[in-house]
This record gives C-alpha cells, structure tokens and sequence, in this order.
C-alpha cells in the first residue's frame, strides 16, 4: 500500500507539470499567436542557477527556509531574464512578419 500511494504523488506530480506545460503553451499561443517551445529551456536555466546557488552558497549541506528563499529567488530571476531575452531577441522581430 505504501508503494501505491508513493506511485500516486508521483503520477500527480508529474501530471501537475505537464498541465502547467500546456497551460504555458496554450496562453503564450493564444495571446501572441507564435508558438515559443523555448518553455523547457528557461525552465533547465532555473533549476541551473538554482542547483549552483545552492552549492556556492553553502546551502547544499543543510536545509534552511532562508537558503531555499535565497536559491527559489535567484532561480526565478534567472529564468526571467532569460525569457526576456527570447522575447525581445527573438519574437519581438518575428511579429512584424506576415503570417503562414
């Protein structure tokens, strides 16, 4: 029993991140008409930065509430900002364009 029950928060957890995956792709598709598959790299540069922040600050021996704020901030940061620069180097010139 313990065994289903581990498998069924892995099958939730796993679900909850696809969702959130289409729900990216569907809102960013819908608003912008251009299809951005850039979502998984911006999501591969966070969990990065987040993974060397961890380690270069010290946090990686002990879990602390005030690492994890510090690691969840500077991930998310990071990721923003690599959006940004797909957004403007790359789909900001696309949009002037005629469609297909």
């Amino acid at each position: 029993m313990d065994t289903f029950v581990q498998q069924l928060i892995n099958g939730l957890t796993i679900g909850a991140i696809y969702a959130l995956i289409a729900l990216g792709y569907t809102m960013v598709y819908g608003i912008l008409r251009l299809i951005n598959f850039a979502h998984g790299d911006i999501y591969m540069v966070g969990a990065f930065v987040g993974y060397f922040l961890s380690f270069q600050l010290g946090f990686a021996a002990g879990p602390s509430l005030v690492g994890l704020s510090v690691v969840l901030v500077g991930s998310m940061i990071a990721a923003a900002l690599v959006g940004m620069a797909i957004e403007r180097f790359a789909y900001r010139p696309i949009r002037k364009y005629a469609r297909m």
